[in-house]
């Protein structure tokens, strides 16, 4: 080990006894259904292939099926099989380029701002605000989108581009897979080259499940958001404006959720006054974590 990287862990350690750390807030997101109307691909690449999203998806489940093979996987595969029959290249920048059309739910390109703004009048200047996306979408059309700077982290299924010519999944996240970025937030290991599996204590965990708000649109979020309501963290459902919201009911009477609302971002949606009551009891809990932290720290001096 370098002597400066040395020194850094050191500085680290010494800052973690002087000051209490636990102090960041996690709003972690689904994409597909949750910030976008529908599926990513069927905003661009579907239409540049000429292909029908309800036959391709029926395809996928056909398929799926019949090898008994992960969906997502053979989603990804089935596009570049399509791609080529139409003569079709999967290249990453096209795919970048194809994310700026993809449209979002109103009020999500001043969600951010508007989250940010609320947590400064808390007058708690010391709590960051991080946002992640966990997606099984790809992460190449979202890097695409408007809002790719505006997250912390985001993890979702991408192509290997130098595979043998052609692209090839490097990363696939599932419904249920999605539940170990969960714990890569939480115990702050956000290098995927690096294992969560390895024990960690939750005082040594730097965004514990309490500082976290999972925000989801359906079945498919149900690992996640057990996961979250297990480790007492939040979660939230939302529906398409004006569109059924019989599944977020569901989601709401079985435990899975704290809250749901119609998937409107602006400030003065039941989402936002919903997700700033969250807030409110996040940085409640900080404040009684810190004290009684403050309060350990005083006795063993």
């Amino acid at each position: 080990m370098s002597d400066r990287r040395r020194a850094r862990k050191t500085k680290v350690r010494s800052t973690a006894k002087s000051i209490y750390q636990k102090k960041t807030i996690a709003l972690i997101y689904d994409f597909d259904g949750t910030l976008s109307p529908k599926p990513m691909q069927e905003y661009t690449f579907f239409p540049k292939i000429g292909q029908d999203p309800k036959q391709f998806w029926a395809e996928v489940g056909r398929l799926s099926k019949k090898h008994e093979s992960e969906p997502l996987i053979t989603y990804m595969h089935l596009m570049y099989k399509k791609a080529k029959e139409r003569g079709v290249e999967i290249k990453r920048d096209e795919l970048v380029n194809l994310g700026r059309q993809v449209d979002l739910f109103p009020g999500v390109l001043q969600w951010f701002k508007s989250i940010q703004a609320y947590l400064n009048t808390c007058g708690e200047k010391s709590i960051e605000l991080r946002h992640y996306m966990i997606s099984s979408g790809l992460k190449e059309i979202i890097e695409g989108t408007k809002i790719f700077k505006e997250f912390h982290n985001v993890f979702a299924s991408e192509y290997l581009f130098d595979a043998y010519d052609l692209p090839y999944p490097k990363r696939v996240i599932t419904d249920t897979s999605k539940t170990q970025y969960l714990f890569r937030i939480n115990k702050g290991i956000e290098n995927l080259s690096e294992t969560i599996n390895t024990h960690m204590p939750e005082d040594d965990r730097p965004i514990p499940f309490q500082n976290m708000i999972y925000f989801g649109d359906g079945e498919t979020d149900v690992p996640s958001m057990a996961v979250m309501r297990k480790n007492g963290g939040h979660a939230v459902a939302v529906y398409p404006p004006n569109g059924n919201r019989k599944t977020c009911i569901n989601l709401f009477n079985a435990g899975r959720v704290d809250y749901f609302a119609a998937a409107d971002y602006s400030k003065s949606s039941d989402l936002f006054r919903r997700t700033c009551l969250l807030i409110d009891k996040i940085i409640a809990g900080i404040r009684v974590a810190e004290e009684s932290w403050k309060l350990q720290k005083s006795i063993k001096k």
